[in-house]
Parts: C-alpha cells; sequence; structure tokens
C-alpha cells in the first residue's frame, strides 16, 4: 500500500482518494463488485485488518457472533480444530483454542478516519458536516439528476465547477452565506492547497483532512469519482471531478466557519497539539486478529468440507437416458442452481449446462426508438458490434399522471384533480390486490418478444457511430464454436437446444440492476440468448462448425428463452420459427418448464416469511408472482443471498447433491480441454463476476451501515444514480439490509474439475485472475477427474485434502425439508 506524501501533492492525494473511495456506478449500471477492490493487492485477512483500522470498516464477524455460530453447530469443533493446527501446529492447539473461545477481546476499532477533522467540535465546537452537508448535497443531487427532479439545473452545459461560478456571478441568492467565499470562487482559481492553508495550515495534515472530509460522505464522493472516471455511465452526460467536489466542499465549509464563528477562528493545525497516527500506517496483527481469522475459516470451512466431501463421494445416479429429450443452457447464476435440478427430475432425459448468461454475444443494444445503446455483455468487455430491434408493432404501457405535464402549474393542476383521483383509489387497491402496471420493470420487456434483431451483418459499410450493426458469418461461428466448446457441447445434440437467459422483475426496487444479469452488465440476456440462437441455427455457420468438428445435426434446433428469476416464469422466443410437430414437441418441454417453475418457486418460499411453504407449487407459484409486483414487498426476490460456491466442470459431480442454491454452476469438460484454454476463459469471466458478487454481498452483511446501504425502507432515490436516507442523505453504497440478512459471510469456494498442473499453470497465466486465489479473496479448490481425489490451494501450490465428514445424510423427497425451516441447510444426498 502507497503512503501518502507527506509533503502535499494535490494530484497523488487525489489519486489515491479515488482509490479508496466506493466505486459503485449509478443504479441503472449497478454490477455487484469487490466493495474493497482498493485492499485488493492485499492477503485478504491483511486487508481486513487495515480496512478495519484506517476507515472503521466492520469487515468480518465479530468474536461474540462467531462463537455464537459455534455454540449453534454452525461452526464445526472438528474443522476448528483442523485450522487451529495448520496456522499454529499441532503442540499449540489448546493453548489458541483457549484463546479462540474464552479469552475476552476489545471492540473493533473506531478508525483512523476523521481524526484531523474532527478538531473541529472539539476545539470551536462546531459540526461542519451538519452546516455543509444539506446544501452540498442538494447541489449535486441537482447538478446529476438524471431526470426525477421538476426543473433542471440552470446551468448543466458546464463542468461543474464552471457552472457553480456563472449561477454565483449571475444569480440574486448564493450558495454562501458571507462575502470570503463568494470573492474566493469568482475572483481566484481556487486552489486547493490555498484553500486548506486558511482551514488547516500545516501541510503535512492535508492529505489527512481531504479523506476526512470525503470520507465523512464517501457514498457522494464515490458516485462523482465514478462519473468523472466513466461519464458514459449517465445517459443526460455531466462534467464533473473528485478535484471541483473538494473545491466546492473546501469553500462551503470557510463560508460556516465565517457565519457561525465570525473572526474567532483560527487554521486548525494551531489547535492541534498532538497529530493523530498518520492514515495509512501499518497495522500489526494481534491475537484478536488471528483469533478473527480463525474463526472465519472455521465457519467457511465447515460448509466446504461437506461439499467436497459430497463431490468426492459415490452418489447413487440414475441410468442415463439416451436419447436426450432437450438441452438447455443456463447462466452460472446460482438461482438456476435449484431449476435445473427441478427440470432434471421431472425429465431424466433432459440435459443441463451452465454458462455465463451472455453467452458469448459481445454487443450493445438499441430498442426500437431507442434513443440510446445498453451493453449486454461483462464490463470488462469493450464491445465492436450492435444489436438493433426493429418491427416493434405492440406499444407500452402508460399511465397518463407519469408524464411531464404533470409538472407545469396549469396542466398539473388539472391532472391532480381528475387523474390524481384515480390513480389514488387505483394506488389503493395495488396494496391488497398487486398487479402488473406500466411502473412495473419486468425483464421480459427488455426486448419485445414479437420484435426482429439486426444479428446478422451482411454490409460490412454498415456501422453506427464505429460499431458494426450484426456480425457476419465468421465471427458468428467463432463465438458459436467457444460456447459449445466451453460447455462440453459439441456432440449428441437433442432435437431442441434452449439458451435460457435470465432477469428479473420488481415494482419498487432501486437496484432493480443487481438482479438482472452480472455477465449483461446488470441487464436481462433476452437479447443475448436469441441472438445466439440465431446463430447455432445459420446454415453457413453450422457448416463451418462442422468442418472445424462440431457436427450439430439437420433435426437440432437452437431456441432462446427468459426465465425471470423474481415470478419464476419463462419466455420462449421465435416458436413460431419451428416446424409445427418442433411446436408441438416444445409445447410438451413448456409444461416441463412451468412445473420446474412452481417447485422452485415452493423451494424459493421457504425463505419468504409472509408465504406458507406447505401449499400446493402452483399456489405457492401464484402468490410469488404477486410478490413481485406488489408496491409494499421490499424482498420480492433475495436475489443472490446465500450465495458460496462456484463449481466448474461436469454437471456429474454436482449432480445428486443438494446444494441449498448456493451455488453457480459453470459447464466445462476437461476431456475437451487438455490444455486448459476454455477453462481460463471462465475462470476470467467467471472470478471477477462470482468474487464480485459474493464480496459485496460479504461486505454488506457484515457492515450493513459502512459497506452496505442499511434498510432500504427510508430510502429515496437521488436523480436516478443512487438511494439516500431522507432527502440530504449520503448516498449508500453496497446493498440493502432486505437483501443480505440470511447471507452467511463466507468467501466463495470455486471447485474445479481438471488435472492439478494444468490448473496450476492456467491461473497463473493471467496476473488479475491468480491475484484473486493468491491473495485469498476467494477460496479454491480442485477434484481431480479421474482418481477423485481432492486439493486445496494454498501458498501458490496445491496441498491434497482429506475432509472430515465421512457421511451425508439422503434424502428422497425434498418437500419435508423444503417446508421445515428457513435456516440454511448441511449439504444432503439426493436419491
Amino acid at each position: 500500500m502507497e503512503a501518502i506524501h507527506q509533503a502535499f501533492d494535490e494530484h497523488h492525494v487525489i489519486h489515491e482518494l479515488k482509490h479508496y473511495l466506493p466505486a459503485q456506478a449509478p443504479l441503472k449500471d449497478f454490477v455487484h463488485h469487490n466493495t474493497l477492490h482498493a485492499f485488493q493487492q492485499l492477503k485478504f485477512f491483511d486487508a481486513m485488518r487495515m480496512a478495519g483500522e484506517i476507515f472503521g470498516y466492520k469487515s468480518t464477524l465479530t468474536v461474540d457472533e462467531y462463537r455464537q455460530l459455534y455454540l449453534d453447530k454452525r461452526i464445526d469443533d472438528a474443522v476448528l480444530r483442523r485450522v487451529i493446527e495448520e496456522q499454529k501446529g499441532a503442540a499449540n492447539v489448546e493453548a489458541w483454542l483457549h484463546k479462540v473461545l474464552n479469552l475476552a477481546y476489545a471492540l473493533p476499532p473506531r478508525g483512523r478516519i476523521g481524526a484531523v477533522r474532527s478538531f473541529w467540535k472539539k476545539e470551536f465546537s462546531i459540526d461542519l458536516d451538519s452546516l455543509v452537508h444539506p446544501i452540498l448535497f442538494r447541489t449535486l443531487c441537482s447538478y446529476l439528476d438524471q431526470g426525477i427532479s421538476i426543473w433542471d439545473f440552470p446551468v448543466k452545459n458546464k463542468p461543474f465547477l464552471a457552472a457553480l461560478r456563472k449561477l454565483e456571478r449571475y444569480s440574486s441568492v448564493s450558495f454562501f452565506k458571507r462575502k470570503r467565499a463568494k470573492d474566493l470562487l469568482l475572483n481566484t482559481t481556487c486552489e486547493i492547497k490555498d484553500l486548506l492553508d486558511l482551514l488547516v495550515g500545516d501541510e503535512t495534515l492535508y492529505a489527512h483532512y481531504l479523506f476526512d472530509q470525503q470520507f465523512s460522505h464517501q457514498g457522494w464522493s464515490g458516485m462523482v469519482s465514478s462519473v468523472e472516471s466513466l461519464p458514459e455511465s449517465l445517459l443526460d452526460a455531466r462534467r464533473i471531478s473528485v478535484h471541483d467536489l473538494i473545491v466546492f466542499e473546501l469553500l462551503l465549509e470557510i463560508d460556516a466557519l465565517d457565519y457561525v464563528l465570525r473572526s474567532k477562528w483560527e487554521p486548525l493545525a494551531r489547535r492541534i497539539t498532538q497529530k493523530p497516527v498518520p492514515l495509512f500506517d501499518h497495522v500489526p496483527a494481534t491475537d484478536q486478529s488471528t483469533v478473527i481469522e480463525i474463526w472465519q475459516q472455521a465457519f467457511e470451512w465447515t460448509y466446504f468440507d461437506q461439499v467436497l466431501a459430497g463431490i468426492q463421494m459415490e452418489k447413487v445416479a440414475p441410468k442415463a437416458i439416451e436419447p436426450k429429450s432437450f438441452q438447455a443452457l443456463f447462466c452460472i447464476d446460482d438461482r438456476e442452481c435449484s431449476f435445473r435440478r427441478y427440470l432434471e427430475q421431472i425429465d431424466p432425459s433432459c440435459e443441463t449446462f451452465g454458462t455465463p448468461g451472455y453467452f458469448e454475444i459481445d454487443t450493445y443494444f438499441q430498442p426500437a426508438e431507442g434513443k440510446f445503446y445498453t451493453k449486454v455483455c461483462p464490463g470488462p468487455i469493450t464491445p465492436t458490434h450492435l444489436i438493433k430491434e426493429f418491427g416493434v408493432v405492440s406499444k407500452r404501457d402508460r399511465d397518463a399522471h407519469f408524464s411531464k405535464l404533470t409538472h407545469s402549474f396549469h396542466s398539473g393542476w388539472l391532472i391532480a384533480q381528475t387523474l390524481g383521483f384515480w390513480s389514488a383509489l387505483r394506488l389503493f387497491v395495488q396494496l391488497f390486490s398487486p398487479r402488473s402496471s406500466p411502473a412495473t420493470a419486468t425483464s421480459l420487456h427488455h426486448m419485445d418478444h414479437e420484435a426482429s434483431l439486426t444479428i446478422e451483418n451482411k454490409d460490412p459499410g454498415d456501422t453506427v457511430h464505429g460499431l458494426l450493426v450484426g456480425y457476419s458469418v465468421a465471427e458468428m461461428t467463432t463465438r458459436a464454436e467457444n460456447l459449445l466448446r466451453s460447455t462440453g457441447l459439441i456432440r449428441d445434440f437433442a432435437p431442441l437446444v434452449y439458451l435460457v437467459g435470465h432477469g428479473a422483475s420488481s415494482t419498487n426496487n432501486p437496484h432493480y440492476a443487481a438482479y438482472d444479469c452480472g455477465a449483461c452488465s446488470g441487464r436481462a440476456g433476452s437479447v443475448n440468448a436469441r441472438a445466439m440462437a440465431y446463430m447455432c441455427n445459420h446454415p453457413e455457420v453450422r457448416a463451418r462448425l462442422r468442418e472445424g468438428g462440431i457436427d450439430i445435426p439437420d433435426g437440432t434446433q437452437f431456441l432462446g428463452a427468459l426465465r425471470d428469476t423474481t415470478r419464476d416464469d419463462i419466455l420462449f422466443y421465435d416458436v413460431n420459427t419451428l416446424t409445427p410437430d418442433y411446436q408441438e414437441r416444445n409445447a410438451r418441454h413448456e409444461v416441463i418448464f412451468e412445473m420446474a417453475s412452481d417447485l422452485n418457486a415452493k423451494e424459493r418460499s421457504r425463505r419468504f416469511m409472509s408465504l406458507n411453504s406447505k401449499l400446493d407449487p402452483g399456489r405457492i407459484h401464484e402468490l410469488v408472482y404477486r410478490r413481485s409486483v406488489s408496491l409494499f414487498e421490499p424482498r420480492p426476490e433475495l436475489n443472490h443471498a446465500t450465495n458460496a460456491l462456484c463449481i466448474v466442470g461436469r454437471r456429474e459431480i454436482s449432480k445428486g447433491l443438494f446444494l441449498d442454491r448456493r451455488s453457480f454452476l459453470n459447464s466445462c469438460d476437461y476431456r475437451l480441454d487438455p490444455s486448459g484454454k476454455y477453462l481460463l476463459n471462465i475462470l476470467k469471466a467467471a472470478v471477477p463476476v462470482c468474487g464480485g458478487i459474493n464480496l459485496e454481498y460479504y461486505f454488506s452483511r457484515v457492515d450493513n451501515q459502512k459497506l452496505g446501504a442499511g434498510s432500504k425502507l427510508p430510502h429515496n432515490v437521488m436523480g436516478l444514480i443512487g438511494v439516500a436516507n431522507g432527502i440530504d442523505g449520503d448516498l449508500r453504497p453496497g446493498l440493502p439490509m432486505q437483501m443480505i440478512e440470511v447471507h452467511d459471510p463466507v468467501r466463495i469456494l470455486f471447485v474445479l474439475e481438471h488435472f492439478p498442473e494444468i490448473v496450476k499453470t492456467v491461473i497463473q497465466e493471467h496476473a488479475p485472475t491468480y491475484e484473486w486465489f493468491h491473495k485469498e479473496w476467494v477460496n479454491l479448490a480442485l477434484v481431480h477427474p479421474e482418481t477423485k481425489s481432492l486439493y486445496r490451494w494454498i501458498a501458490g501450490d496445491w496441498v491434497p485434502f482429506v475432509p472430515l465428514t465421512r457421511h451425508l445424510e439422503s434424502v428422497s423427497d425434498l418437500t419435508p425439508l423444503i417446508e421445515s425451516n428457513q435456516e440454511n441447510f448441511p449439504v444432503y444426498l439426493i436419491q
């Protein structure tokens, strides 16, 4: 970690600030990521210790919380002892067990952040935050607003500081109460160092002061930093920078001090007799931090031990049925884990696969009559293609009172007196009888299922803003081959192969984008599924695939679909392109998908307090749909809550295990990938995506106030870019309490099926991926595909692993289990 220079270097300090501030993008682009990405160059537990000491984050559970888990049998005694032995040696197990179980420890540190700026309260009895933040937040929100406000910001075509100068110069009102701050803004260049000379007066404290200041509202500062780095994240562009934010806030602080204290204040450094500990000084390990590390690993491996034992055990598998009735490729998303299990249970002759839900389609998408493009592929990819929608016949539903006409004085009054009463009545009915409305955000409307898409490009000159509209035959072939080879589906094709993307629905959820497909940049996977189905059906693409060794029979048809994970509904695309006999076949499959949806809704219902899990699956499915459109339902879906695993390998290694919807499942056949080429491509995408999801849930769970968003009930949407408590609150990064309250904060375990020497070579080839494993931000294990021997990745090499779990309970009927309780289940064998 780079230390902040003692001599003040403005550019260096701002660079460091941006590095440590939250990196959450505006709500429309909300994609899960490692909340503490700034510390990722450190090993996980070193990073947790530093983050806690420097910023006051609660980065793990407390010792008392771990001890309660131990008393509740959620942490196994044998696993705890093994962790201690691995870290401290067999001779020290009892001594450290006493420290872990019995010794008292101090409360977590409050953090070094805020230490310099706190002297305003101590020495001058003034709370600058309460005086500065309201006007600061309102100004930022108004300037960045994306269309929620009644009035536009008066000067939005200029950079932030220039816009403020123009407003200050020509308005009849002022941001400031005293003359000095106004003069500084209008008549000087407003150098940060000059302003800090007035406020602080000691150059060695300037960096610490700015960190204190910006982390007193890390949400707004992080949003400004994000917009500065990615201005395209705002549809209605703004030019703003952390530099401009700091300048404006320093001016507001000077003005507040002048207004309250008049001339009775002086630079802060003159009142500081003992300087605080430098912000980034080393934080040494202690017995307490070591005890927490032991507890966390014991908590994680109590579950992981069962998983690996289950993978290694011989399971009673049903006899393979040939030919396959259908095959379905789903996103690796953990919410598909149970749905795939039910499909395979209802129809043992079907076959399911998992792959990132963008299905190798790296593109922007432009809806019909849409003004903007949306990225529908992983965030790190910069697409060079555009798929456009055309031929939309149906019109989107609209509510008349959701109109700009309501903003004006005369028409607004008229609408309020007429449609307003009708809307109030409808709202009252909606509370007791929820139903879909134009205000419902649903993935099923991301693309019109009756419209057409420009998937194939027949003219290389057909470009828009440098983007090629559609794909050439060669490009389509490459993407289809990558998808099929990476999943292992290169032979024995069923008559119908489904590509099932996923999305979500919500009526009252600002974090809606977090529920859609992370591999599609927080959008639904409908465009991708439909486009890849088109490519795999294309005669020229099939001919080229056949030359490369993938022979798709003429009798095989690919069909795109979209599964709404909130409603547990599924929509199939382009069914009318099938022959009559294949349409009949598809109709039979749709019945199977519907049955699986009913059973999946029942399994999900055990987590929902308001639903009776003992009801009939069909009835529960109806109630789940009502939850998804209910205005007052804060938990329409728990999304990735409880995620803990990512299994990369053939379906056989996890089939027959009940993993309680906790695992991402990515198909990969080691027999078709002897060099690990496709495995590396999978890990380059899956590790940051699944690891980012897992860690955002982890940190939002252990510190929901600082690293999460708190309860969503008092949230207000600010400028359509973020949420805050009340009208003057800081933006809340991370996830709300209603998304994480059932989550167990464990680092995800990646389980790979391949040869140890191949995987070792593969993961070391790509430094960003290797860092996740080497720095222990995620766990890594391997199952040998031929011997079923298990290995753990420890300190840069494979270490043989023998599970302590010798027996797993078997279940033949999941219904009594699902109807029993809401807690996380152990691993079961399914008969």
